[in-house]
């Protein structure tokens, strides 16, 4: 099975807030592209993965990630990021009714090819499925099965909303990089501990890590 995921990224200016004491707002839109790049990239490369789509009104993400293979469909709803993963996923479905689709958050920036596709084996098995976060509150991928809706509920405390609303957690070993997205500046450690791609590499270079 080939999926199609869909990747929210809400314009640049906006995206990491939480991390502008970690990197100041000057660098925070860099490393909110970065980490998209990364994502994207590793998510391309996944043998399970057939098509990618990154929903944003970015001018400048929506160059830089469809040079890396994505589409790009605009955020028309612009109304967060729930309403965006809908939207991205009746594109899909617009084209094809029969495609299995996957919510997966923009800021993994350690993500790796093989440990998604471990992910989506799994997920195959249900009609809906998701992972958590490495916090263990919010949620980092969410899929949905050939005629089955997405339903995302992705926000503050996700797991638990994912649980309540029918679909499967699935297992957390042997896929961290799956897990850790990036909010904060200890996020951003774990990432960079498991190690990032080249983006996030070059973007975070000579960056103080402080505690």
């Amino acid at each position: 099975m080939q999926w199609t995921l869909v990747i929210p990224l809400k314009p640049l200016v906006r995206a990491k807030s939480r991390l502008a004491p970690t990197a100041g707002d000057a660098l925070r839109p860099g490393l909110a592209l970065a980490f998209a790049q990364d994502t994207v990239a590793a998510a391309r490369a996944c043998a399970a993965v057939g098509d990618v789509v990154v929903v944003t009104d970015d001018a400048r993400a929506g160059r830089e990630l469809r040079a890396l293979g994505a589409r790009i469909v605009p955020d028309t709803p612009q109304a967060g990021l729930n309403a965006a993963l809908a939207h991205g996923e009746a594109s899909v479905r617009s084209v094809r009714p029969g495609a299995p689709v996957v919510a997966l958050n923009a800021d993994l920036p350690a993500l790796r090819p093989v440990e998604l596709a471990r992910v989506l084996a799994s997920a195959a098995a249900f009609p809906r499925a998701f992972l958590p976060d490495a916090a263990g509150i919010g949620t980092t991928l969410l899929s949905a099965a050939a005629g089955t809706e997405l339903l995302p509920a992705f926000g503050t405390a996700s797991r638990a909303r994912h649980t309540a609303s029918g679909a499967v957690e699935l297992p957390l070993g042997g896929v961290d990089s799956v897990r850790q997205d990036v909010d904060t500046g200890e996020d951003l450690r774990a990432a960079l501990a498991l190690g990032v791609g080249p983006h996030t590499a070059k973007a975070t270079a000579g960056l103080l890590l402080v505690d």
